[in-house]
This record gives structure tokens, sequence and C-alpha cells, in this order.
């Protein structure tokens, strides 16, 4: 059967690393099951903040890979700021309070200098290559992800050319994302990212999300149809050989500033002074990049001897943390921008058999698919003492050998079955 090509328009692809590159990686390995012909244009030399070489055998061997040279300002900014630039584009902002005067400026900079983005040099090359691409190979349905969302910038003007389907896929939201607070916005550039918003999604044809509660927001400023289709869970080969000694609470994957769960470290540190047997099995497994106001509040409740900082790790190692800890941890910033957000790994940790310890805003979507699967439980900020009970629960079923969960309904979730809903989009 001949496949339909789609030409899909990404920023980050291996060897980048963490979440936002895995969606698309893996919708463009089971597309072809659904008779659509993915190809890929990507940046050729990004300076991706994170770096993860193990997801590049999961490329398809037999895809097209389209690139072009993208000319980015943070290599520049690296050399006045000592690396300060590669922290602040991978997520890391310092609080307000602790920002030296270049991390003011950059901020400054990035944020009313380059709008939407310090990606928006790409744009214009990139529609150059990819409208004489589309012409020759008779491309007629286009997707672009962001963020960053200077991508959707490049689907716009692709549409303004020439009769095309543009679904636009938004990982996070736009305007209303957490960080858009930290980056000293004015007024104009405040307007004029609400203005570029609202031209692609009422431009596209389709809009993707990854959440109900973006869903929600985008409905109230365009009538184009918004489909949502989470992340999710693949397969994976990562043998585990049985579980870790310790009552090993790990997080994986980034922690800022503002994600700094201290009424988490303040129970931790009450249930080491309560219970000898929980201080001397107790271990907390920190895998990724962590900020430096979450070690000193780890350190301010005396968890210092309990704290083990992995680091960034690959993909298949990440997993494997994963499946030997006793407790996953996923921490989201009590905020009302944030119950739109549904990190990635939830869906990792949702098939690893372990229970998940979840603490965010009331009535976010991460709480309504955690109870919805039974694969652990959701606490709000307000919530220190059933928090305590709950941890001291969990510790007892270690000591018994039986803390186990028992999830249901995760098929939908599953990559492939998520792929087959975005190839009804895409037809």
């Amino acid at each position: 059967m001949s496949h339909k090509k789609v030409l899909i328009i990404v920023y980050y692809w291996p060897p980048a690393g963490g979440p936002g590159v895995q969606r698309w990686l893996k919708f463009v390995k089971y597309l072809p099951d659904f008779g659509i012909e993915p190809i890929v244009y990507c940046p050729e030399n990004p300076n991706y903040p994170i770096t993860d070489d193990s997801l590049i055998a999961e490329i398809p061997s037999d895809i097209t890979i389209l690139k072009q040279p993208i000319n980015e300002p943070y290599g520049l900014a690296n050399l006045f700021s000592k690396g300060k630039s590669k922290k602040i584009s991978s997520g890391v902002i310092p609080k307000a309070k602790k920002q030296s005067f270049i991390e003011k400026m950059m901020l400054y900079i990035r944020g009313n200098f380059f709008i939407p983005d310090a990606r928006k040099n790409w744009i214009k090359p990139s529609v150059e290559f990819l409208s004489e691409y589309i012409q020759k190979n008779n491309i007629e349905t286009i997707v672009t992800t962001g963020p960053p969302h200077s991508l959707h910038l490049i689907g716009l003007q692709l549409k303004e050319k020439f009769d095309l389907k543009w679904l636009a896929d938004f990982r996070d939201p736009w305007t209303t994302i957490g960080y858009h607070k930290a980056l000293k916005l004015t007024e104009s550039s405040k307007q004029k990212h609400l203005e570029l918003e609202s031209k692609v999604l009422n431009s596209a044809d389709g809009i993707m999300v990854t959440s109900q509660h973006t869903k929600n927001e985008f409905e109230k400023k365009t009538n184009r149809t918004i489909s949502v289709i989470t992340n999710g869970y693949d397969t994976h080969s990562v043998g585990v050989e049985g579980k870790d000694e310790k009552f090993t609470i790990s997080h994986i994957g980034s922690l800022l500033s503002d994600r700094n769960p201290e009424i988490l470290w303040e129970v931790l540190s009450e249930l080491v002074l309560e219970n000898d047997a929980f201080s001397k099995a107790l271990q907390l497994n920190l895998v990724g990049v962590v900020s430096d106001d979450v070690v000193e509040g780890i350190h301010h409740f005396h968890l210092k001897d309990y704290l083990n900082i992995v680091g960034y790790v690959d993909h298949d190692e990440a997993l494997n943390y994963q499946q030997k800890s006793r407790v996953l941890l996923l921490i989201e910033i009590d905020s009302e921008d944030t119950k739109a957000i549904i990190p990635g790994k939830l869906f990792e940790y949702m098939v690893s058999e372990t229970p998940i310890l979840a603490i965010g805003p009331r009535d976010s979507d991460v709480e309504q698919i955690i109870r919805k699967t039974n694969t652990g439980l959701y606490f709000n900020y307000n919530q220190k003492d059933e928090l305590k009970i709950q941890i001291m629960d969990w510790f007892s079923a270690y000591q018994n050998g039986e803390l186990i969960i028992k999830p249901i309904g995760l098929q939908p979730y599953s990559r492939k079955a998520l792929t087959e809903k975005l190839a009804i989009l895409l037809k």
C-alpha cells in the first residue's frame, strides 16, 4: 500500500535528551504501521542543553531526515556567562532574588529580543528550504511541534504559501507556561506573544495538545478542532534484577528551583527522627538536573546523609533507576499554570510497577490519570499529615515485602495506540 507523506518539523531530535524528543521519535517509529511515511526536518547544528546518545539507536533506519543549519544565540552567550546560558536554556532559571546581573540581563534579552524564542532565526531559512522541498515532493500535510514555538511560525508561513493541511502540536502551552513570568517581558512583548499564539491557533487546520487543561485553555482562543494526545510509554528492554535493598524514593528528570517540595522534605525529616528502621532504610535518589535551591532545601531539613544526586543519565539508565526504586516521585509547582503539565515520565512511571507519589496543584491532569490507572497517590501542598501517613504505609508494606501496585487501563497510553490516534488526524 502506498504511504501518505507527512513532513514533521521538529527542533528536538536525537541526540537531544529529555522527554520532548521522545514524543515525536516514538510517533515516527509507529506512523508507517498506519499508512503514513514521516519525513523529519530538524536543525543540523543545534545547541541542545542535554544530549542522550542512546536515543540515536531508536531512529528508524528507513526514514528521510532533512537538516538545515540553525543560527542560535546561546553559543555566543556562553562566551560571556561561563555556561549560565546553558543552565537557562535547560530550564534552570534561578529565583529572582538569586539572579546575578548577567542572568537578569540574559533573561531580559531572551524574553524581549527573541520572540517567540531564541530559535527564531531558523524560521526564514527553513521556510525557503522547505518551500522547495514541498513543491518537488508533493507534500500535502505538515506538522510543527513546540516548544520552541518559533517552529509553529515556520508552519504558519508555509500554510500561507501552499494549500497544505497543517497540524500544530503543543507539548506545552505557549503564553501561560510558568517560565514566561521569569522572562521579564515588557507589555509590548507580552502582546506580541499573544498575537502570534492567536495567529497560529486560528490558522492551523488542527491543534494537538498533551493535556485536557491545555485543550480547555485553547478552546477559549480558537474554534479550530483541538485533539488531546498525551505522551505515553513504549515497550522497553531494560532488564532489572529485583528492587533496591533500601527504601529508595526516586525522582527521575529535572528538579528546578520552583519545583522544590519542602512539605516532602519536612515529612521525611520527621519520619527519620521518629522511626529508627525508616532512618536506616531511606535513600532519596535525584536522577537528572537538580537546582541548587532544591539541594539547599533538602540540606535544611537535615536529609543530606540520605541524598544521592545521580545527575543526568541516558534514557536506558533512567529506566533502570525507575524500575529498581521502591517509590517514584512526581513533583509539580503549586500553581494554576501547571495543572496542564503532564510530564512525559509519568507514563513510564505507570508501567514500572512502582507506586507513584505525586505532589502538585489540586485538580490537575496528572491527578486524574494517576487515579484512573491506580498507579499511585496524589497529594496537594496542604496535605502534610496525609502524605506522612501514606509514606509510612508504603514503608510498612516494603518491610513486609508487599509494596506493589496493580495498575488498570494502561493500554490507551501506549505509544502505538497514541500514534494510531495521530494517524487518523493526519489522513
